[in-house]
């Protein structure tokens, strides 16, 4: 679905607006039945501030595969960082924004050959390896590439394991992929690690630090000027997490492993910006009681809500998340054991195994917060279901320290009545024609006269009756 610019640009919330405010007014507003995300980009902003406070030395290069919505990217090339690309298709997002190449690393130690030609071909030649193979293939297509080997130093406990995957022992693999780097020509300029995503063990970064700097020291034996740390990723973001323990651990061992000021320290943090920025807002549809069939009591009500884990909670899946719902409106009601289930067909198709809400509608909405980490790149249209639209709103304050900012302009940005500027473009098809939505009347009863005439005329259209018919348990 193709976004008009009106439906992309930042909403500067009215005095005294927030989050939850926009989420009940859209909710509210009459038009709106698919799911939405609101996108709060102060967030974003206070998440950036706290970075450079508590780890002035790092600078960050945020991973795009994360979350790649444009508005990001350019707040963030606006806030001043850099960007982790692990593609050819990342690259030319983040070039696009006008961003310089030298603010980018291909970090993806596997590339196809096709994606190195391109990052040769738009100046982009900071970039990761962890095997031989690639770096013959480098020597063939980019010989003039500054390399970064990356080691292997896993979190005993991390929301994602990486290290399956990537990074070489850095004892046993990482002199012999060395030493052959410098006989092949090629220049290694630093050393990079990924802990783990979502990582919950601190002490680990002390290891990987401590790893790498042996690695230096070979690496100026062989000649390479060593002068980049890549720390990685494994930042938390939700609400409620913080990187206190973390940032203590990594400064720590930066000043005594790494006190050289000329040595560049960088990091891949990605949910840790925008998770706790997106929140999402399911409508439920349908609902199912589940009978006890000896007294007749209702056990359990099953919801079913208009986004899923082919939408946006493929996170459930594939980034091993744990969501709460939340209902919007349902102070007073009894509350009873239940599951949320998404809208597709698919028995898979499941948000909530178990948990307790208050007894909810159809009609009613559910929401989900730290929506903004491995969600919305990943999700798809399946079986027909649209991915969820994203309002994106700021404060006025954070506006005014935004706006100016390159490449913010003006043109980013709605300024007027919240209320006003969101409900344009509800509408599915991204046109904003508010003033043509109308309630269609739905009368449960027969109208009058039709009962007297079940057969109509030829000449009239086809007749529906309508009846509110109370059904009791089937036995």
């Amino acid at each position: 679905m193709k976004l008009s610019n009106l439906d992309e640009r930042i909403h500067v919330m009215d005095a005294g607006a927030n989050v939850w405010n926009i989420i009940k007014d859209i909710a509210e507003s009459g038009v709106q039945e698919e799911a939405f995300y609101v996108c709060d980009i102060g967030d974003i902003m206070k998440k950036h501030k706290e970075w450079k406070l508590k780890m002035p030395r790092v600078q960050p290069y945020y991973a795009v595969k994360c979350n790649d919505s444009l508005t990001i990217l350019e707040v963030l090339a606006a806030l001043g960082t850099s960007f982790d690309c692990a593609s050819k298709a990342e690259i030319n997002k983040v070039l696009s924004i006008g961003v310089d190449p030298s603010r980018i690393i291909f970090a993806n130690p596997a590339k196809p050959a096709s994606h190195i030609r391109h990052a040769a071909a738009v100046g982009v030649d900071l970039m990761t390896f962890d095997n031989e193979c690639e770096l013959h293939k480098i020597k063939s297509l980019f010989p003039t590439a500054k390399l970064v080997i990356r080691i292997r130093c896993d979190a005993t406990v991390a929301q994602c394991q990486l290290g399956m995957k990537f990074g070489c022992d850095p004892e046993a693999d990482a002199p012999r992929l060395m030493q052959i780097a410098h006989l092949l020509g090629l220049e290694i300029v630093g050393v990079s690690f990924h802990v783990g995503s979502g990582c919950q063990d601190p002490p680990v970064f002390r290891r990987a630090i401590a790893a790498a700097r042996n690695l230096f020291e070979l690496g100026a034996t062989l000649g390479f000027s060593m002068n980049l740390l890549d720390l990685g990723g494994g930042y938390p973001g939700i609400k409620g997490s913080y990187i206190d323990k973390i940032a203590e651990v990594i400064n720590n061992a930066l000043e005594e492993f790494f006190p050289d000021p000329e040595v560049h320290i960088i990091a891949e943090p990605g949910r840790y910006y925008v998770a706790s920025a997106y929140t999402l807002a399911t409508n439920v549809h349908s609902k199912r009681e589940l009978i006890n069939h000896e007294d007749g009591s209702i056990t359990s009500v099953m919801y079913y809500v208009n986004d899923g884990v082919y939408g946006s909670f493929n996170c459930l899946l594939y980034d091993h998340m744990e969501v709460t719902p939340i209902p919007l409106n349902a102070a007073g009601r009894k509350i009873r054991q239940c599951s949320v289930w998404g809208p597709t067909c698919d028995g898979l198709d499941q948000i909530v195994e178990r948990t307790l809400l208050p007894e909810l509608e159809v009609g009613d909405w559910i929401v989900f917060e730290n929506m903004g980490a491995y969600t919305l790149p990943v999700a798809s249209p399946f079986n027909g279901f649209p991915v969820p639209k994203v309002h994106t709103v700021i404060d006025d304050h954070n506006w005014l320290l935004l706006k100016d900012l390159h490449p913010m302009t003006e043109e980013h940005f709605v300024i007027g009545s919240t209320p006003a500027n969101l409900h344009l473009g509800l509408d599915i098809d991204g046109r904003g024609n508010i003033d043509e939505w109308e309630e269609v009347a739905m009368p449960l009863a027969a109208p009058d006269g039709v009962a007297n005439n079940p057969v109509p005329p030829a000449s009239a259209g086809p007749a529906f009756l309508y009846e509110l018919v109370e059904v009791g348990p089937v036995s």
